[in-house]
Protein backbone atom coordinates (compact mmCIF):
# COMPACT_ATOMS: atom_id res chain seq x y z
CA UNK A 1 0.00 0.00 0.00
CA UNK A 2 1.30 3.29 -1.07
CA UNK A 3 2.80 5.95 1.62
CA UNK A 4 1.35 9.18 0.75
CA UNK A 5 2.64 12.10 2.79
CA UNK A 6 -0.05 15.31 2.57
CA UNK A 7 2.88 18.49 2.45
CA UNK A 8 3.04 21.97 2.49
CA UNK A 9 6.81 23.45 1.91
CA UNK A 10 8.43 24.76 4.71
CA UNK A 11 5.51 23.66 7.44
CA UNK A 12 6.08 20.90 10.00
CA UNK A 13 5.49 18.31 7.56
CA UNK A 14 9.07 18.46 5.98
CA UNK A 15 9.86 16.80 9.58
CA UNK A 16 7.98 13.37 7.92
CA UNK A 17 9.17 13.99 4.64
CA UNK A 18 13.04 14.45 5.89
CA UNK A 19 12.41 11.26 8.23
CA UNK A 20 10.86 9.02 5.70
CA UNK A 21 13.76 9.64 3.42
CA UNK A 22 15.74 9.19 6.66
CA UNK A 23 14.32 5.55 6.53
CA UNK A 24 14.46 4.67 3.10
CA UNK A 25 10.54 3.99 2.92
CA UNK A 26 9.07 4.38 -0.58
CA UNK A 27 6.47 7.35 -0.34
CA UNK A 28 4.34 9.94 -2.90
CA UNK A 29 3.41 13.40 -1.78
CA UNK A 30 0.40 15.55 -2.47
CA UNK A 31 1.49 19.12 -2.29
CA UNK A 32 -1.02 21.92 -0.62
CA UNK A 33 -0.77 25.47 0.37
CA UNK A 34 -1.82 27.82 3.09
CA UNK A 35 -3.05 30.32 0.72
CA UNK A 36 -5.39 29.00 -1.27
CA UNK A 37 -8.10 27.84 0.87
CA UNK A 38 -7.68 24.09 -0.58
CA UNK A 39 -6.95 23.22 2.85
CA UNK A 40 -10.46 24.29 4.41
CA UNK A 41 -12.19 21.89 1.78
CA UNK A 42 -13.91 18.85 3.23
CA UNK A 43 -11.88 16.76 1.29
CA UNK A 44 -8.72 18.02 3.05
CA UNK A 45 -10.58 18.17 6.54
CA UNK A 46 -11.24 14.10 6.36
CA UNK A 47 -7.24 13.72 6.31
CA UNK A 48 -6.68 16.27 8.94
CA UNK A 49 -9.77 17.57 10.60
CA UNK A 50 -7.81 21.12 12.34
CA UNK A 51 -6.60 21.61 8.29
CA UNK A 52 -2.85 21.20 9.48
CA UNK A 53 0.14 19.17 7.63
CA UNK A 54 0.92 16.34 7.89
CA UNK A 55 -1.44 14.11 7.71
CA UNK A 56 0.07 10.91 6.35
CA UNK A 57 -1.66 8.16 4.62
CA UNK A 58 -0.05 4.73 6.11
CA UNK A 59 -1.16 0.98 6.41
CA UNK A 60 -4.84 2.08 5.48
CA UNK A 61 -5.53 4.86 7.79
CA UNK A 62 -4.22 8.71 8.17
CA UNK A 63 -2.30 10.16 10.83
CA UNK A 64 -2.53 13.96 11.43
CA UNK A 65 0.03 14.98 13.94
CA UNK A 66 3.99 14.99 13.24
CA UNK A 67 4.93 13.74 16.92
CA UNK A 68 2.60 10.57 16.66
CA UNK A 69 3.45 10.33 13.03
CA UNK A 70 7.45 9.63 14.15
CA UNK A 71 6.17 7.59 17.15
CA UNK A 72 3.95 4.98 14.79
CA UNK A 73 6.60 5.26 12.21
CA UNK A 74 9.36 3.87 14.89
CA UNK A 75 7.18 1.35 16.78
CA UNK A 76 5.94 -0.41 13.45
CA UNK A 77 9.59 -0.13 11.40
CA UNK A 78 11.87 -0.27 14.25
CA UNK A 79 14.75 -2.22 12.34
CA UNK A 80 15.92 1.13 10.71
CA UNK A 81 17.32 1.91 13.85
CA UNK A 82 16.05 5.41 14.42
CA UNK A 83 13.91 4.04 17.33
CA UNK A 84 15.00 3.60 21.40
CA UNK A 85 12.32 1.68 22.07
CA UNK A 86 10.62 0.89 25.75
CA UNK A 87 13.82 -0.82 27.42
CA UNK A 88 16.45 1.09 26.03
CA UNK A 89 18.77 3.00 28.21
CA UNK A 90 18.01 5.99 26.09
CA UNK A 91 14.65 5.83 25.93
CA UNK A 92 13.34 8.43 28.36
CA UNK A 93 15.81 10.58 26.73
CA UNK A 94 14.67 10.10 22.47
CA UNK A 95 10.44 10.68 24.55
CA UNK A 96 11.87 13.95 25.94
CA UNK A 97 13.70 15.21 22.46
CA UNK A 98 10.52 13.95 20.84
CA UNK A 99 8.28 16.41 22.24
CA UNK A 100 10.89 19.04 22.83
CA UNK A 101 10.85 19.96 19.35
CA UNK A 102 7.17 21.19 20.44
CA UNK A 103 8.47 23.51 22.81
CA UNK A 104 10.41 24.91 19.83
CA UNK A 105 7.95 24.87 17.34
CA UNK A 106 5.63 26.66 19.66
CA UNK A 107 7.66 29.67 19.68
CA UNK A 108 8.60 29.34 15.64
CA UNK A 109 4.64 28.81 15.32
CA UNK A 110 4.00 32.67 17.15
CA UNK A 111 7.03 34.08 15.51
CA UNK A 112 5.53 33.07 11.77
CA UNK A 113 2.17 34.52 13.16
CA UNK A 114 3.65 37.63 13.67
CA UNK A 115 6.12 38.20 11.23
CA UNK A 116 4.50 36.53 8.02
CA UNK A 117 0.70 35.85 8.68
CA UNK A 118 -0.27 39.42 10.45
CA UNK A 119 0.35 40.90 7.26
CA UNK A 120 -0.09 44.70 8.53
CA UNK A 121 2.16 46.35 11.04
CA UNK A 122 -1.07 47.36 13.22
CA UNK A 123 -1.75 43.32 14.24
CA UNK A 124 1.22 42.60 15.07
CA UNK A 125 3.07 42.83 18.82
CA UNK A 126 6.16 44.09 18.64
CA UNK A 127 6.69 42.98 22.63
CA UNK A 128 5.29 39.91 21.81
CA UNK A 129 7.70 39.32 18.89
CA UNK A 130 10.84 40.26 20.70
CA UNK A 131 9.57 38.00 23.66
CA UNK A 132 9.62 35.08 21.82
CA UNK A 133 12.69 35.93 19.94
CA UNK A 134 14.29 35.71 23.04
CA UNK A 135 12.52 32.64 24.18
CA UNK A 136 13.18 31.05 21.01
CA UNK A 137 16.83 31.40 22.05
CA UNK A 138 16.62 29.89 25.24
CA UNK A 139 15.25 26.92 24.34
CA UNK A 140 17.72 26.33 21.79
CA UNK A 141 20.21 27.08 24.31
CA UNK A 142 19.26 23.64 25.81
CA UNK A 143 19.91 21.73 21.94
CA UNK A 144 23.37 23.85 22.36
CA UNK A 145 24.18 22.31 25.58
CA UNK A 146 23.35 18.66 24.12
CA UNK A 147 24.87 18.78 20.74
CA UNK A 148 28.42 20.56 22.53
CA UNK A 149 28.95 17.08 24.31
CA UNK A 150 27.98 15.01 21.06
CA UNK A 151 27.39 15.12 17.23
CA UNK A 152 23.55 14.12 18.10
CA UNK A 153 20.77 14.57 20.58
CA UNK A 154 21.64 11.32 22.16
CA UNK A 155 25.17 9.65 22.64
CA UNK A 156 24.52 6.55 21.24
CA UNK A 157 24.10 8.43 17.39
CA UNK A 158 21.34 9.93 15.28
CA UNK A 159 17.98 8.76 15.68
CA UNK A 160 14.19 10.43 14.37
CA UNK A 161 14.81 12.93 17.56
CA UNK A 162 17.07 14.34 15.54
CA UNK A 163 14.96 15.23 12.69
CA UNK A 164 12.15 16.48 14.64
CA UNK A 165 14.48 19.00 16.75
CA UNK A 166 16.28 19.41 13.53
CA UNK A 167 13.54 20.78 11.57
CA UNK A 168 13.09 23.61 14.26
CA UNK A 169 17.06 24.18 14.09
CA UNK A 170 16.34 24.97 10.59
CA UNK A 171 13.48 27.24 11.00
CA UNK A 172 14.48 29.55 14.10
CA UNK A 173 18.04 30.11 12.04
CA UNK A 174 14.69 32.71 10.25
CA UNK A 175 14.43 34.34 13.63
CA UNK A 176 17.80 33.66 16.06
CA UNK A 177 20.44 34.74 13.90
CA UNK A 178 24.07 32.19 13.79
CA UNK A 179 26.55 32.61 15.65
CA UNK A 180 25.19 33.38 18.88
CA UNK A 181 25.05 29.36 19.76
CA UNK A 182 28.44 27.48 18.30
CA UNK A 183 26.75 24.12 19.30
CA UNK A 184 23.58 24.22 17.37
CA UNK A 185 25.58 26.71 14.33
CA UNK A 186 27.86 23.25 13.97
CA UNK A 187 24.66 20.67 14.88
CA UNK A 188 22.90 21.96 11.99
CA UNK A 189 25.66 21.99 9.59
CA UNK A 190 25.77 18.11 10.10
CA UNK A 191 22.04 17.82 9.57
CA UNK A 192 21.54 19.97 6.33
CA UNK A 193 25.10 17.46 4.71
CA UNK A 194 23.31 14.60 5.22
CA UNK A 195 22.07 13.02 2.23
CA UNK A 196 18.28 11.84 3.31
CA UNK A 197 17.82 16.40 4.29
CA UNK A 198 18.71 17.03 0.97
CA UNK A 199 16.68 14.67 -0.87
CA UNK A 200 14.14 16.01 1.12
CA UNK A 201 14.51 19.80 0.54
CA UNK A 202 14.67 18.71 -3.23
CA UNK A 203 11.29 17.32 -2.85
CA UNK A 204 10.31 20.23 -0.53
CA UNK A 205 8.73 22.26 -2.89
CA UNK A 206 8.54 25.83 -3.76
CA UNK A 207 8.79 28.21 -0.45
CA UNK A 208 5.29 29.48 0.51
CA UNK A 209 5.92 30.42 4.16
CA UNK A 210 9.61 31.57 4.83
CA UNK A 211 10.76 34.17 1.60
CA UNK A 212 13.37 35.79 3.14
CA UNK A 213 16.71 34.69 5.43
CA UNK A 214 15.57 36.39 8.78
CA UNK A 215 13.02 38.63 10.38
CA UNK A 216 14.77 40.60 13.13
CA UNK A 217 12.50 41.48 16.03
CA UNK A 218 11.44 45.15 15.87
CA UNK A 219 13.73 47.70 17.95
CA UNK A 220 12.55 48.31 20.91
CA UNK A 221 11.21 52.41 21.29
CA UNK A 222 13.63 54.94 22.40
CA UNK A 223 16.64 52.72 20.87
Amino acid sequence: MTIRLHHVAQARSFRILWLLEEMGLEYVIRHWSFFDKSMRSDEFRALSPAARVPALEIDGRVLFESGAITEYLMETRPHLGLFRPPGDAERADWLQWLHFAETIGQHIANLTQHHIVLREPWMRSPTVMRLEARRLEKVLEVVDRAVSDHEWLLPSGFTAVDVAVGYGVMIARRFVPAGLLHGVDAYRERLIARPAFQRAQAADGEAQIYTRDFYPPPEEEGQ
